[in-house]
Protein backbone atom coordinates (compact mmCIF):
# COMPACT_ATOMS: atom_id res chain seq x y z
CA UNK A 1 0.00 0.00 0.00
CA UNK A 2 1.42 3.31 -0.59
CA UNK A 3 1.98 5.47 1.94
CA UNK A 4 1.35 8.83 1.29
CA UNK A 5 5.14 11.26 1.64
CA UNK A 6 5.36 14.35 4.13
CA UNK A 7 6.47 17.62 2.78
CA UNK A 8 9.38 18.01 5.19
CA UNK A 9 9.32 22.36 4.13
CA UNK A 10 5.56 22.52 4.51
CA UNK A 11 5.35 21.24 7.93
CA UNK A 12 8.60 23.47 8.79
CA UNK A 13 7.03 26.44 7.22
CA UNK A 14 5.29 27.80 9.91
CA UNK A 15 7.86 27.63 12.70
CA UNK A 16 10.46 29.10 10.55
CA UNK A 17 8.17 32.23 8.94
CA UNK A 18 7.71 32.97 13.02
CA UNK A 19 10.99 33.71 12.46
CA UNK A 20 11.42 36.02 9.55
CA UNK A 21 12.29 39.68 9.07
CA UNK A 22 8.83 39.64 7.26
CA UNK A 23 6.96 38.89 10.47
CA UNK A 24 8.85 41.48 12.48
CA UNK A 25 8.08 43.94 9.91
CA UNK A 26 4.54 42.78 10.22
CA UNK A 27 4.26 43.09 14.14
CA UNK A 28 5.11 46.47 13.51
CA UNK A 29 3.07 47.27 11.34
CA UNK A 30 0.25 45.53 13.31
CA UNK A 31 0.63 47.16 16.18
CA UNK A 32 0.28 50.85 14.68
CA UNK A 33 -2.47 49.22 13.21
CA UNK A 34 -4.56 49.30 16.16
CA UNK A 35 -3.69 52.54 17.60
CA UNK A 36 -7.36 52.83 18.73
CA UNK A 37 -6.27 50.20 21.77
CA UNK A 38 -2.40 51.84 22.70
CA UNK A 39 -3.71 55.69 22.44
CA UNK A 40 -6.92 54.56 24.89
CA UNK A 41 -4.53 52.32 26.80
CA UNK A 42 -1.81 54.98 27.45
CA UNK A 43 -3.94 57.07 28.07
CA UNK A 44 -6.06 55.35 30.66
CA UNK A 45 -2.69 54.53 32.18
CA UNK A 46 -1.91 58.40 33.00
CA UNK A 47 -5.61 58.37 34.65
CA UNK A 48 -5.04 55.46 36.61
CA UNK A 49 -2.01 56.78 37.91
CA UNK A 50 -3.59 60.47 39.24
CA UNK A 51 -6.83 58.88 39.81
CA UNK A 52 -8.97 61.25 42.52
CA UNK A 53 -6.55 63.56 42.62
CA UNK A 54 -7.30 67.46 42.06
CA UNK A 55 -4.54 68.21 40.04
CA UNK A 56 -4.11 64.83 37.81
CA UNK A 57 -1.31 65.12 35.67
CA UNK A 58 -0.15 68.31 36.15
CA UNK A 59 1.37 66.85 39.71
CA UNK A 60 4.41 65.38 37.00
CA UNK A 61 4.82 69.55 35.64
CA UNK A 62 4.74 70.41 39.24
CA UNK A 63 7.58 67.69 40.13
CA UNK A 64 9.64 68.10 37.16
CA UNK A 65 9.33 72.53 37.93
CA UNK A 66 10.38 72.10 41.74
CA UNK A 67 13.25 69.96 40.53
CA UNK A 68 14.45 71.75 37.97
CA UNK A 69 13.96 74.63 40.56
CA UNK A 70 15.93 73.26 43.09
CA UNK A 71 19.24 71.79 41.19
CA UNK A 72 19.09 75.01 38.48
CA UNK A 73 19.46 77.53 42.05
CA UNK A 74 21.74 75.60 43.98
CA UNK A 75 24.30 74.27 40.66
CA UNK A 76 24.08 78.38 39.03
CA UNK A 77 25.39 79.43 42.14
CA UNK A 78 28.10 76.60 43.06
CA UNK A 79 29.20 76.73 38.96
CA UNK A 80 29.06 80.78 38.75
CA UNK A 81 26.56 80.72 36.38
CA UNK A 82 24.10 83.15 35.67
CA UNK A 83 20.35 81.98 36.63
CA UNK A 84 18.41 83.25 33.74
CA UNK A 85 20.86 81.32 31.34
CA UNK A 86 21.83 78.07 34.02
CA UNK A 87 17.97 77.38 34.60
CA UNK A 88 16.52 77.46 30.87
CA UNK A 89 19.45 74.78 30.40
CA UNK A 90 18.82 72.49 33.23
CA UNK A 91 15.36 72.54 32.85
CA UNK A 92 14.87 71.35 29.41
CA UNK A 93 17.01 69.03 30.32
CA UNK A 94 14.99 67.37 32.89
CA UNK A 95 11.86 67.00 30.81
CA UNK A 96 13.73 65.53 27.71
CA UNK A 97 15.76 63.21 30.17
CA UNK A 98 12.53 62.02 31.75
CA UNK A 99 11.55 60.85 28.23
CA UNK A 100 14.94 59.63 27.66
CA UNK A 101 15.19 57.78 30.90
CA UNK A 102 11.74 56.56 31.01
CA UNK A 103 12.38 54.72 27.27
CA UNK A 104 14.93 52.41 28.93
CA UNK A 105 13.52 51.47 31.99
CA UNK A 106 9.91 51.37 31.88
CA UNK A 107 10.89 49.70 28.62
CA UNK A 108 12.88 46.91 29.99
CA UNK A 109 9.57 46.30 31.92
CA UNK A 110 7.17 46.56 29.19
CA UNK A 111 6.36 43.35 28.44
CA UNK A 112 6.86 41.93 31.92
CA UNK A 113 4.29 44.52 33.11
CA UNK A 114 1.61 43.42 30.46
CA UNK A 115 1.50 40.00 31.09
CA UNK A 116 -1.70 39.75 31.47
CA UNK A 117 -2.73 41.27 28.10
CA UNK A 118 0.10 39.71 26.68
CA UNK A 119 -1.41 36.14 27.16
CA UNK A 120 -4.89 37.03 26.67
CA UNK A 121 -5.31 39.70 23.68
CA UNK A 122 -4.68 38.65 20.65
CA UNK A 123 -2.69 41.47 19.52
CA UNK A 124 0.46 42.44 17.54
CA UNK A 125 3.32 42.65 20.71
CA UNK A 126 4.76 45.74 19.63
CA UNK A 127 1.39 47.38 20.82
CA UNK A 128 2.75 47.10 24.38
CA UNK A 129 5.94 49.19 22.60
CA UNK A 130 3.58 51.97 21.22
CA UNK A 131 1.68 52.41 24.22
CA UNK A 132 4.70 52.69 26.60
CA UNK A 133 6.23 55.37 24.29
CA UNK A 134 2.42 57.46 23.56
CA UNK A 135 2.24 57.67 27.32
CA UNK A 136 5.60 58.71 27.99
CA UNK A 137 5.04 61.12 25.58
CA UNK A 138 2.03 62.44 27.31
CA UNK A 139 4.27 63.04 30.05
CA UNK A 140 6.77 65.13 27.98
CA UNK A 141 3.54 67.53 26.73
CA UNK A 142 2.73 67.59 30.44
CA UNK A 143 6.28 69.25 31.49
CA UNK A 144 6.07 71.71 28.11
CA UNK A 145 3.80 73.52 30.61
CA UNK A 146 7.35 74.37 32.45
CA UNK A 147 9.35 75.26 29.42
CA UNK A 148 6.59 77.50 27.94
CA UNK A 149 6.20 79.44 31.26
CA UNK A 150 10.32 79.82 31.18
CA UNK A 151 10.17 80.82 27.40
CA UNK A 152 8.34 83.92 29.15
CA UNK A 153 9.84 84.20 32.49
CA UNK A 154 13.26 84.63 31.07
CA UNK A 155 13.08 85.63 27.58
CA UNK A 156 14.06 82.80 26.08
CA UNK A 157 12.04 83.44 23.34
CA UNK A 158 13.67 86.26 21.98
CA UNK A 159 16.35 83.86 21.08
CA UNK A 160 14.43 81.30 18.83
CA UNK A 161 14.56 81.95 15.05
CA UNK A 162 12.89 80.00 12.18
CA UNK A 163 16.06 77.12 12.76
CA UNK A 164 15.06 76.55 15.85
CA UNK A 165 12.48 73.97 14.52
CA UNK A 166 15.00 71.55 14.35
CA UNK A 167 13.41 70.68 17.97
CA UNK A 168 10.50 68.93 16.06
CA UNK A 169 12.53 66.49 13.58
CA UNK A 170 14.56 66.19 17.07
CA UNK A 171 12.10 65.33 19.20
CA UNK A 172 10.92 62.54 16.26
CA UNK A 173 14.41 60.60 16.19
CA UNK A 174 14.25 60.30 20.55
CA UNK A 175 10.52 59.01 19.73
CA UNK A 176 12.35 56.34 17.44
CA UNK A 177 14.98 55.27 19.49
CA UNK A 178 12.30 55.15 22.44
CA UNK A 179 10.48 52.59 20.41
CA UNK A 180 13.55 50.52 19.39
CA UNK A 181 15.17 50.88 22.94
CA UNK A 182 11.96 49.15 24.45
CA UNK A 183 12.05 46.50 22.23
CA UNK A 184 15.34 45.20 22.61
CA UNK A 185 15.51 45.90 26.26
CA UNK A 186 11.74 44.57 26.67
CA UNK A 187 12.88 41.70 25.04
CA UNK A 188 16.15 40.86 26.65
CA UNK A 189 15.18 41.81 30.54
CA UNK A 190 12.06 39.44 29.94
CA UNK A 191 13.96 36.91 29.69
CA UNK A 192 17.06 37.87 32.13
CA UNK A 193 15.33 39.40 34.72
CA UNK A 194 18.73 40.80 36.17
CA UNK A 195 18.97 43.63 33.07
CA UNK A 196 16.16 45.77 34.77
CA UNK A 197 18.10 46.31 38.16
CA UNK A 198 21.33 46.46 36.12
CA UNK A 199 20.04 49.34 33.74
CA UNK A 200 18.72 51.43 36.58
CA UNK A 201 22.20 51.80 38.29
CA UNK A 202 23.05 52.51 34.86
CA UNK A 203 20.72 55.16 33.98
CA UNK A 204 21.95 57.09 37.31
CA UNK A 205 25.27 56.44 36.38
CA UNK A 206 24.49 58.14 33.10
CA UNK A 207 22.47 60.81 34.70
CA UNK A 208 25.52 62.44 36.21
CA UNK A 209 27.87 61.99 33.41
CA UNK A 210 25.31 63.38 31.08
CA UNK A 211 25.47 67.11 31.20
CA UNK A 212 22.32 68.49 33.07
CA UNK A 213 23.61 69.67 36.28
CA UNK A 214 26.67 70.92 34.42
CA UNK A 215 27.62 72.04 30.92
CA UNK A 216 30.53 71.64 28.65
CA UNK A 217 31.30 75.65 28.54
CA UNK A 218 32.22 75.52 31.57
CA UNK A 219 34.57 73.06 31.43
CA UNK A 220 36.19 74.29 28.34
CA UNK A 221 36.44 77.80 30.33
CA UNK A 222 37.98 76.13 32.89
CA UNK A 223 41.40 75.32 30.62
CA UNK A 224 43.84 72.47 30.82
CA UNK A 225 42.81 69.52 32.03
CA UNK A 226 39.27 70.52 32.33
CA UNK A 227 38.78 71.31 28.92
CA UNK A 228 40.05 67.96 27.86
CA UNK A 229 37.40 66.28 29.95
CA UNK A 230 35.07 67.84 27.31
CA UNK A 231 36.10 64.91 25.02
CA UNK A 232 35.04 62.16 27.72
CA UNK A 233 31.32 63.62 27.87
CA UNK A 234 31.09 62.97 24.13
CA UNK A 235 31.61 59.66 24.68
CA UNK A 236 28.33 59.10 26.24
CA UNK A 237 25.78 58.66 23.48
CA UNK A 238 22.56 60.54 25.65
CA UNK A 239 24.98 63.90 25.82
CA UNK A 240 24.01 63.83 21.93
CA UNK A 241 20.32 62.91 22.02
CA UNK A 242 20.22 65.54 24.34
CA UNK A 243 21.93 68.32 22.24
CA UNK A 244 19.94 67.57 19.25
CA UNK A 245 16.77 68.69 20.93
CA UNK A 246 17.84 71.04 23.90
CA UNK A 247 20.11 73.45 21.74
CA UNK A 248 17.29 74.06 19.50
CA UNK A 249 14.71 74.46 22.42
CA UNK A 250 16.94 77.22 23.70
CA UNK A 251 17.45 79.32 20.71
CA UNK A 252 20.88 77.77 20.69
CA UNK A 253 23.56 77.08 18.23
CA UNK A 254 23.28 74.02 17.07
CA UNK A 255 26.58 71.31 16.35
CA UNK A 256 25.96 69.03 13.12
CA UNK A 257 27.65 65.83 14.10
CA UNK A 258 25.38 65.95 17.50
CA UNK A 259 22.53 64.76 14.37
CA UNK A 260 25.11 62.24 12.86
CA UNK A 261 26.33 60.75 15.66
CA UNK A 262 22.28 59.95 16.31
CA UNK A 263 21.21 59.26 13.43
CA UNK A 264 24.03 56.50 13.06
CA UNK A 265 22.97 55.06 16.70
CA UNK A 266 19.12 55.15 15.54
CA UNK A 267 19.77 52.75 12.71
CA UNK A 268 22.15 50.29 14.27
CA UNK A 269 19.61 50.36 17.22
CA UNK A 270 16.71 49.59 15.05
CA UNK A 271 18.93 46.96 12.92
CA UNK A 272 19.15 45.16 16.07
CA UNK A 273 15.51 45.72 17.18
CA UNK A 274 14.01 43.83 14.32
CA UNK A 275 16.34 40.98 14.35
CA UNK A 276 15.92 40.70 18.55
CA UNK A 277 11.93 40.91 16.98
CA UNK A 278 12.59 38.19 14.73
CA UNK A 279 14.13 36.14 16.67
CA UNK A 280 12.33 36.24 20.07
CA UNK A 281 8.93 37.89 18.84
CA UNK A 282 7.44 34.26 19.46
CA UNK A 283 9.07 33.14 22.64
CA UNK A 284 7.89 36.34 25.00
CA UNK A 285 4.82 34.80 25.83
CA UNK A 286 6.36 32.14 27.33
CA UNK A 287 9.45 34.13 29.08
CA UNK A 288 6.54 36.44 31.18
Amino acid sequence: MHQPTVDIASESSPASDSQTFRRAFKDMRDGFAQRELWLHLGWQDIKQRYRRSVIGPFWITIATGVQAAAMGLLYSALLDIPLDEFLPYVTVGLIVWGLISASILEGSDVFVANEGLIKQLPSALSVHVYRLVWRQLLFFAHNLLIYVIMLVAFGVWRNLTWPDLAAIPALGLIVLNALWVSIVFGIFATRYRDILPILSSLTLLLFVLTPIMWTTESLKNQGGEAAERVKLAELNPLYHYLEIIRAPMLGKPQEAYHWYIVLAITVAGWAFALFALRKYRARVPYWV
